[in-house]
């Protein structure tokens, strides 16, 4: 998703080579990095090597998100040498706020926060030339919405349409960083064009990043604008229910009373709960101007593209005897 848009950035200024797990006609060289040898073509000294690849899953064990981009990290830094300056895409969460250290995640959200930590400790150790890019939840282009995969905050467009969404799990003060995919692949080719930097760049919002209030009151306005031009009747902005209040009094009634649907679409929820509880927003080297703009942008490309989820009228939850 962002390594195409990374690649389009750089390839009117650079002699570039694309290389992706699957054969495309936007790839040079193929490559199941970490399950394959390295192909000969890139046996060669690299002026810049931009790392982007990496599953962004969730819910991936502990082995998933080794395999996933530990082990492809591993590779690349066998094709790099003491000349060659390193672009490592990270995830801005990494610097969020955590848990308790002793969570099966050493504190972090998920596998792939935890997974991702790792690979800078791993880049910094083993890269003499180093750039780490640190973006938030990436989101549609900020003038059309286009992206190339609908995943992570596109979830809950799906469940307010569904009706999954009763209620949203979340401090409505809790800020949620969210960037342009394209601006996103700018700041990482502006990195791979200049000299390697100590510190991340991370990029955010600052003090203009939405708070989940505000996030969640874009995305309902924003769907019935697109509802009401198709004479569809509008969906309302559900809830916010408090992450305290949540898991000390409705979370321990919701396997008895909920439906195995809705107790599904609380679990999927339920991830977004430490996005969308943040006491601050990040310290940002590359700020995000106006980010309800791409929030916008996207939820009407999203809508136009899944005209079926998007004109979804909500069931209302229903408890089970």
């Amino acid at each position: 998703m962002v390594g195409t848009a990374v690649a389009a950035a750089l390839r009117p200024d650079v002699d570039l080579v694309t290389v992706g797990r699957r054969p495309s006609d936007l790839v040079d060289v193929h490559w199941d990095i970490g399950r394959e040898s390295v192909p000969e073509s890139l046996r060669t000294h690299w002026d810049v090597v931009v790392h982007t690849a990496a599953s962004t899953r969730w819910t991936m064990t502990k082995d998933e998100a080794t395999l996933a981009n530990i082990v492809p990290l591993g590779a690349v830094l066998d094709l790099i040498d003491d000349e060659t300056h390193l672009v490592h895409v990270s995830t801005a969460y990494v610097e969020g706020e955590h848990g308790e250290r002793t969570s099966p995640w050493q504190g972090f959200r998920n596998s792939y926060e935890w997974s991702k930590a790792e690979c800078e400790l791993i880049a910094r150790r083993r890269a003499g030339r180093l750039t780490i890019v640190r973006p938030p939840l990436v989101l549609g282009s900020r003038g059309t919405g286009r992206i190339s995969r609908f995943s992570g905050p596109y979830t809950v467009l799906q469940a307010l349409t569904s009706g999954m969404a009763a209620a949203l799990i979340g401090s409505p003060g809790g800020f949620a960083e969210i960037a342009a995919v394209d601006e996103v692949a700018a700041s990482i080719a502006a990195a791979a064009l200049s000299e390697p930097r100590d510190q991340p760049v991370v990029i955010g919002a600052g003090a203009a990043a939405l708070t989940l209030e505000v996030f969640v009151t874009v995305v309902c306005e924003t769907l019935n604008e697109w509802r009401r031009d198709r004479r569809i009747a509008p969906i309302e902005v559900p809830p916010t229910i408090d992450p305290g209040s949540w898991h000390r009094f409705f979370r321990p009634l919701s396997d008895q009373y909920l439906t195995p649907l809705q107790q599904e679409g609380v679990r999927l929820l339920g991830m977004f709960e430490s996005y969308t509880s943040m006491s601050r927003p990040f310290s940002a080297t590359s700020l995000v101007e106006n980010p309800a703009e791409v929030l916008s942008s996207s939820v009407r490309y999203w809508a136009e593209r899944k005209p079926r989820l998007a004109s979804r009228t909500p069931e209302p939850w229903r408890f089970v005897a």
